[in-house]
């Protein structure tokens, strides 16, 4: 599995939300620098960010999720085009699951396990 996985619930519908576009950035000193992207699939999931056994060093991170395209599709006002989720990983190669639960006119998240 992946050292960082995803999950995205639509609480409006209560249901996954399937193909939401996400980009995984770590953060250094010029910026933020791409590692990683994805599609959630028909669970809302992405678990294979990264490759297997892929431990990533300590530092800052984000996951970009691409809402806007999402809630077009799904018919509902576009409030937050995107959700950035920036986390800290530590030095012990711990697994990361970053969920997203959304709705049109907010988000949340959480550390997931």
């Amino acid at each position: 599995m992946s050292q960082i996985t995803t999950h995205v619930l639509d609480t409006a519908k209560g249901q996954p939300a399937k193909g939401i576009e996400l980009q995984l950035s770590v953060w250094r000193e010029d910026g933020w620098h791409l590692l990683a992207s994805g599609i959630t699939n028909a669970d809302g999931r992405v678990s294979d960010l990264l490759p297997v056994g892929k431990v990533l060093p300590a530092g800052r991170y984000r996951v970009r999720f691409e809402l806007e395209p999402y809630l077009k599709l799904e018919g509902v006002p576009v409030f937050y085009p995107r959700a950035d989720i920036e986390f800290m990983v530590g030095p012990d190669g711990e697994h990361y699951h970053i969920p997203l639960l959304l709705s049109p006119y907010g988000y949340s998240t959480y550390r997931g396990s």
